[in-house]
């Protein structure tokens, strides 16, 4: 590849991931949510609507730097201060299968799941990705948000009843 070609491929690329954001954003506007940017130096740009979808629950909306044209939208549920006690009381084959049942729920419901800890809280996120570049609009991402905090509730529901 020559500089040129390089350039223009840069080039294009920083224009993708801005009109993406521009569309995100557009679409959030056209459906009467609110929503801040977050800084996050993994993601090419990264929203948070705070109150999306019927359950009410908070989003965040990314495209990852490392995979352009990838959107993914996501909702983290925090674990209650008992199940965090329980959780952190676990040795590590413990949480390798604690970690088997919420992956194979979240499989189960068509969603990716991510335990992590952020802010001293243990949280599980759970995750669609929309990576049909050619079918990502306003719809189809409005129905993701609403799927999304769909599954945060079930996954919710899902610690409630066993863990």
């Amino acid at each position: 590849m020559n500089l040129e070609s390089y350039r223009t491929s840069l080039r294009y690329q920083s224009m993708s991931a801005s009109r993406m954001r521009d569309n995100v954003e557009r679409w959030l506007i056209h459906g009467g949510l609110s929503f801040e940017g977050v800084k996050n130096e993994e993601n090419t740009f990264q929203v948070l609507v705070k109150h999306a979808g019927k359950y009410d629950v908070p989003v965040d909306i990314f495209e990852p730097k490392a995979q352009p044209g990838i959107l993914v939208l996501g909702s983290k549920v925090i674990m209650k201060n008992n199940q965090i006690a329980r959780y952190m009381g676990f040795n590590d084959e413990e949480k390798e299968t604690f970690g088997k049942k919420v992956s194979d729920f979240c499989y189960s419901i068509q969603a990716i799941s991510k335990i992590m800890t952020e802010d001293g809280k243990q949280k599980i996120g759970v995750y669609v990705v929309l990576d049909d570049k050619e079918n990502i609009n306003q719809q189809t991402m409005l129905d993701a948000l609403d799927s999304v905090s769909e599954k945060h509730e079930r996954t919710s529901r899902f610690l409630l009843k066993t863990f």
